[in-house]
């Protein structure tokens, strides 16, 4: 049993990293395009890519759809048989499992980005809903290794708003936050400040659209695909793995207090 000392101070370090965010890069401040200029500069068949998203990431809250990770796979690297054995573990255990993850996801998303970037515009096309995927995916599998369910729609609510953190502006990212720290409570107001799906999508191509156009000019697509890819997932891990883990430390907290 952790005690109550340790865990306040790994909540610090989380919150430390919260304020870190509240400044952008000048690269993110440069991709902050805007989006009339981002339509008539980007292709057709990838305007068509994103309307498609937009359906698949409406199934997958309601249904987990098509990007629902197995379960199983995951809690194959704990010593427990559930996930509510999972959530009792050592903070340390889950920790070293998350990064297990997260470094394999990185290495599959440079990879695929190579090799999406052959062939420019057409291999493009097909790279966008491969990446969301592969977000998606890799927050559940974070989700899982802190012992919360992503079969549940709060949980896939809770990666969503991951997914906004990630590429959300100064006043976004601190909404958001705030929004997250009664999730456990009051998941369904959090439901409700979605404003539907559409925002996520245009988020995600405000910060990554312009860059994934560098990923258009055939063979030096190889370059700029393997570079955002592995950028865009190092983001998203590193988003997923601080929020989660918050979730999982002040819960920790809570049953220590509980018990005294």
């Amino acid at each position: 049993m952790e005690n109550k000392f340790d865990l306040e101070r790994e909540l610090h370090k989380i919150e430390q990293w919260e304020k870190d965010q509240k400044d952008l890069w000048f690269w993110e401040k440069l991709g902050r395009l805007p989006f009339k200029l981002l339509d008539k500069i980007t292709p057709a068949i990838i305007h068509k890519k994103l309307g498609q998203l937009l359906d698949e990431l409406g199934s997958y809250i309601q249904t987990g759809g098509q990007y629902l990770v197995q379960n199983e796979k995951v809690l194959e690297r704990f010593p427990a048989s559930s996930i509510e054995e999972v959530s009792h573990l050592p903070l340390e255990k889950m920790d070293r499992v998350c990064d297990e993850f997260i470094e394999s996801r990185i290495a599959f998303a440079q990879y695929q980005g190579a090799t999406t970037g052959i062939g420019g515009v057409f291999t493009l096309a097909i790279d966008i809903p491969v990446l969301l995927g592969l977000a998606l995916k890799t927050l559940q599998e974070i989700a899982l290794t802190y012992g919360y369910d992503p079969k549940e729609k709060k949980e896939r609510i809770f990666i969503v708003k991951c997914l906004q953190f990630t590429s959300a502006d100064i006043v976004g990212k601190k909404a958001i936050i705030d929004q997250l720290s009664s999730f456990s409570n009051d998941h369904q107001q959090v439901f409700s400040q979605l404003q539907g799906w559409r925002e996520v999508l245009m988020t995600f191509r405000d910060q990554y659209g312009w860059k994934k156009l560098f990923q258009i000019v055939p063979i030096v697509g190889i370059i700029f695909g393997s570079m955002f890819n592995k950028m865009f997932i190092e983001d998203i891990a590193e988003t997923g793995k601080m929020l989660y883990r918050k979730r999982r430390i002040l819960e920790k907290i809570h049953q220590i207090e509980s018990a005294v």
